[in-house]
């Protein structure tokens, strides 16, 4: 079979492999590319020890019964303090597909027995595509965010960050009822893009601080979700929410660059609550599965581009230059 295999930094390669073993193996039909990808794929990751097939939205058919499956990407243990208080996202001793485990760019994929001990295998609703079933994860990363930062009934949101991540938080947070969603990104085209599949209420570009404020009389949005590894974008985030507004930090800086100039005072005067969002638990992968069936959380026309895997590098590079909503390969 063929696989695509993380050798070093700048170093994929397409390549035979012999079909893996094990209870439960999968024929995958989909398994879509994300900005995580592009970073692995540039710098490596200190959770991989390569040769490693990459690949962590995961869609398949079980081999033998032919069972249509959507896998998630974190592990928790299940066993630790956290998981047994049901903070599996935060378990300490999670493990991830595409980079403790051979993921899904390949046309088979063995499931770890840990994975199925945590319920971390779904089975896809009818009507689901393989394709849209594989955007199941980064919804349920989405889904736990907007949990955690209590996106609800009325909210004025303000989601930084026009790629697949920050398309996806304006769908959920219209399904979670608020009231008006604004979308930002210092990518005009990206934005453009983007702002014509989801249609936010506006866009903005650029220091969106002083627009915002605008387009809420003033008030500033009761949460700001900051869907881009960039800390410009947070940094504004503390200074547009309204007061006892939300903040969430969805998406990770780069860790060579981590720290932020926060204005502290702005977050105790006006009682200010920010919160950080790390992953999703197999509840949320299967939740998320529910939100594409019903229709609540449409995914199927953020997928951009369809690839074979011979093209997997085309695909990532299209992520990282941000002229593609969503990139599904197809083994």
């Amino acid at each position: 079979m063929k696989v695509a295999r993380f050798h070093a930094p700048g170093d994929i390669r397409v390549e035979d492999a012999p079909e893996p073993q094990g209870d439960l193996v999968i024929r995958v039909r989909n398994c879509s590319t994300c900005g995580t990808d592009n970073k692995i794929y540039r710098y490596g990751h200190h959770h991989i020890r390569p040769p490693r097939v990459m690949g962590h939205e995961i869609a398949g058919e079980v081999v033998g019964t032919g069972e249509r499956v959507q896998v998630i990407a974190a592990i928790p243990c299940g066993s630790c303090p956290d998981c047994v208080r049901g903070r599996m996202t935060v378990c300490q001793n999670q493990e991830s597909m595409g980079y403790h485990y051979d993921g899904g760019f390949a046309e088979y994929m063995a499931i770890p027995a840990k994975v199925v001990a945590v319920n971390g295998v779904n089975r896809v609703p009818d009507g689901v595509s393989f394709a849209e079933a594989s955007v199941a994860e980064p919804l349920a990363c989405v889904l736990n965010g907007q949990e955690l930062v209590r996106v609800g009934a009325g909210d004025d949101v303000v989601v930084m960050g026009a790629g697949p991540i920050g398309c996806l938080h304006v769908r959920l947070a219209r399904a979670r009822g608020a009231a008006r969603v604004f979308m930002v990104d210092v990518n005009a085209e990206r934005l453009a893009m983007a702002a014509e599949l989801v249609r936010p209420d506006a866009v903005f570009d650029g220091d969106a601080v002083e627009q915002v404020l605008k387009a809420t009389g003033g008030r500033g949005p009761d949460v700001v979700i900051t869907a881009a590894a960039a800390g410009a974008a947070q940094e504004q985030a503390v200074r547009m929410t309204a007061r006892q507004g939300r903040i969430s930090f969805f998406g990770g800086l780069p860790k060579d660059n981590p720290m932020i100039s926060l204005d502290s005072n702005l977050v105790h005067y006006r009682e200010l609550t920010i919160v950080g969002a790390n992953g999703s638990s197999p509840a949320h992968n299967a939740e998320a599965l529910r939100l594409i069936a019903s229709g609540e959380v449409p995914v199927a026309d953020l997928i951009t581009h369809r690839l074979p895997l011979e093209r997997v590098l085309n695909g990532i590079d299209l992520v990282a230059r941000g002229q593609a909503i969503k990139v599904t390969i197809e083994p």
